[in-house]
């Protein structure tokens, strides 16, 4: 019986129980809020499939080949019987087409499926078709009578995401695509248009209903293509739609101040510039120059691998500031990189005169007094710090410039703490990270900022050499470590960490550096991982740096760390527990010096295929933007960031990894309406405006139907 119409229907049709439409009642709508968090008709109409299955043609039993992913079939159930014990227990059924004889084989609902079960009777099977002994067999098909309607086949089956609990209430993808379809028949006038007409034109898109109808029940795979790019299109567009506006927003609303005068840039290119800047930095700090001298507050993200040289580009930007009388800060997200980042940035700044200093969690008071006074009278110029810099004590007489390193390590209120320093103009931002980022993920994440890259290594820098090696060739890995110890270098080796094993990656840990003390009587050791007090690590690195130990045998704690220029080798052990990503930013520790560096990826000889694609990527290429696109292959798009960023995360039928080229013409499509009617006040983009009217005003997640 149909709950459908017992309902007041609220404002918006979409907003609509679940329980009231046919065929799914109290408990099966208790069972979908549960485990998908389907609670209302838009929940449901957005629950798409994540693919479909070719129930178009049928195949003869004679034509089947192992290469097919599943079969369909037309034949009919002669007989069958239960053999084996135990586990090995099966139902095994056969099957004609006239063509040939199939298994039909079952180990698991023998009881019930051999009750339902009918002899001598018409049935469609489907399913992976294998080769055995001679004989045709499908493991679990699934089987239905044949009737008048399915007898033709002619269709594409949406597969959708379930849970066990669901399959156990005997709820998988065909009741599910029964609900939907049920769904689909009343809601086609509730479906409006949320595109420009002009804009589906020239796309030659099809409309929104039918975008939605043929994703979930395709009438062919051609009416499937096309509505999956129309609705990757509109998703991608409105992601696209909101970071520009925003971008827009911030460019006309938020003042920034002018930095006109370069007096300290000047001086420090003409006498203290150490090297020559690479065209890509010079390019870089053009742009950033641009900004500043506008009038709007920057906002721009700067990226590039370890070791591009981004603390100079850092530091010559503050100087813009500095000569312009406003202060300039950066923020690390640790205490180690915070000092490596002031370490660098002081030599800079005593050879022009300019005072800078550090705050830290472990900044003694005495020192914090005398910083906190020296920010507010102005005297000191440049300050360099970890989240203790966003303490409420902490006021500047005039800061004009911030600077954040690896942003995503940051909240957005930490960050909009740092900026609220100075209330009488919005400070510039500059955000930077080593993660090189995929161009499709950085419009996505980072579409409401302007973006640099930084893409060539500094002069004299020498490719690091990546080899693979398994781990019975160890006795000559550590003979080559030898030879670069006796050159004087030093080793980093490197055990993964993984959270919910701690226990045993320290025992790892521990064998390995066991096993390297056994094979380097001689030579003097230093351990580092996540357990080990603050004091005593800093102690365990700092004899590192000094060159006073020759390894460092540490867990990923020193993924984002010190610069050691004399450390040449990095031994990656169990290189197949590390993403790519984090490879890539391991090796960058090595390599700081003029000397040829290495890194040797170790594995066991059993490595799956994906394995060996990222360990092939890395011996490859040094190219942290190509790896970041492999990455994003391989991983998608929310492994990478490491968060669930919001605006990335809630799309339900793009995938960044494939849909690059859709995303570019999304969000050229979005800036073009941006750039002519900002306010949307032309009729033909009513559709837009509607829409973002009724995503705002909505409860509930029904953005993307309107």
């Amino acid at each position: 019986m149909s709950n459908e119409g017992q309902q007041p229907v609220r404002n918006n049709f979409f907003d609509t129980k679940i329980e009231f439409l046919k065929g799914v009642g109290s408990q099966k709508a208790a069972l979908l809020n549960l485990e998908l968090s389907i609670f209302n008709y838009g929940d449901l109409i957005q629950h798409y499939p994540f693919r479909h299955e070719d129930r178009t043609i049928f195949y003869q039993i004679k034509d089947l080949n192992e290469q097919l992913p599943a079969a369909q079939i037309k034949g009919r159930l002669r007989e069958w019987s239960v053999v084996g014990e135990g586990t090995k227990k099966r139902l095994v059924a056969h099957f004609t087409d006239g063509s040939g004889i199939l298994e039909l084989v079952w180990f698991q609902g023998i009881t019930w499926i051999e009750k339902n079960l009918r002899p001598n009777t018409e049935y469609i099977v489907y399913g992976k078709p294998v080769a055995f002994g001679g004989r045709w067999s499908i493991t679990h098909p699934e089987i239905e009578l044949m009737t008048a309607e399915n007898a033709h086949g002619g269709y594409w089956q949406p597969v959708y995401s379930l849970t066990e609990k669901l399959r156990r209430r005997y709820i998988d993808s065909k009741v599910l695509s029964k609900i939907i379809r049920n769904l689909l028949e009343i809601s086609r006038a509730h479906i409006h248009e949320t595109l420009p007409d002009n804009l589906v034109q020239k796309y030659r898109m099809i409309s929104k209903a039918d975008a939605v109808w043929n994703f979930h029940i395709p009438q062919s795979h051609a009416w499937l293509h096309q509505a999956q790019r129309r609705l990757k299109f509109e998703e991608l567009f409105y992601n696209q739609f909101r970071l520009l506006k925003n971008k827009l927003l911030h460019k006309t609303e938020f003042p920034g101040m002018v930095f006109n005068s370069t007096t300290l840039v000047k001086e420090f290119y003409e006498h203290h510039l150490p090297f020559k800047l690479t065209n890509s930095q010079v390019k870089v700090l053009h742009e950033i120059h641009e900004d500043l001298k506008k009038g709007k507050q920057m906002n721009r993200l700067l990226h590039g691998d370890v070791g591009s040289g981004k603390t100079i580009v850092a530091f010559i930007t503050m100087l813009f500031a500095l000569s312009n009388g406003a202060q300039a800060c950066l923020m690390a997200p640790t205490e180690i990189l915070a000092d490596q980042h002031y370490q660098g940035l002081k030599k800079f700044a005593d050879s022009l005169g300019v005072h800078i200093g550090k705050l830290t969690g472990s900044t003694k008071k005495k020192d914090r007094d005398i910083l906190h006074q020296e920010l507010r009278d102005g005297s000191m110029q440049i300050i360099v710090g970890t989240h203790a810099l966003i303490e409420d004590v902490v006021q500047f007489q005039n800061l004009g410039l911030c600077i954040i390193d690896e942003q995503h390590r940051f909240g957005v209120a930490q960050r909009s703490r740092l900026w609220a320093k100075n209330d009488r103009i919005s400070p510039h931002i500059l955000v930077m990270t080593a993660t090189p980022i995929p161009r499709t993920l950085a419009m996505t994440l980072y579409g409401d900022l302007d973006i640099s890259a930084i893409t060539e290594l500094p002069a004299g820098r020498k490719p690091i050499k990546t080899v693979h090696r398994f781990d019975a060739n160890r006795l000559s890995v550590f003979g080559f470590l030898r030879d670069e110890i006796a050159k004087g270098r030093q080793i980093y080796m490197v055990y993964p960490l993984i959270e919910e094993s701690e226990k045993m990656d320290l025992k790892d840990l521990m064998d390995g550096f066991e096993s390297v003390s056994r094979s380097f009587p001689d030579v003097p050791i230093s351990i580092l991982h996540g357990k080990m007090k603050p004091k005593d690590k800093d102690f365990e690195m700092a004899r590192f740096v000094k060159g006073e130990t020759k390894i460092m045998v540490a867990t990923t704690v020193i993924e984002v760390g010190v610069n050691v220029p004399n450390a040449s080798v990095m031994v990656i052990e169990n290189a197949e527990r590390f993403g790519l990503s984090q490879l890539h930013q391991l090796r960058g520790r090595v390599g700081r010096g003029a000397e040829q560096s290495y890194c040797i990826l170790m594995t066991d000889y059993k490595i799956s295929k994906d394995t060996r694609l990222r360990i092939d990527t890395l011996c490859r290429t040094n190219d942290g933007f190509e790896i970041a696109e492999v990455d994003l292959q391989l991983r998608g798009p929310g492994d990478i960031t490491g968060t669930q960023q919001s605006g990335l995360m809630d799309l339900l039928v793009a995938n960044l990894a494939q849909d690059g080229e859709i995303l570019k013409v999304a969000r050229s499509s979005a800036e073009a309406i941006l750039e002519t009617d900002p306010d949307l006040l032309n009729p033909e983009n009513f559709p837009i405006r509607s829409h973002l009217s009724n995503i705002r005003k909505e409860e509930t997640n029904w953005s993307r139907i309107g």
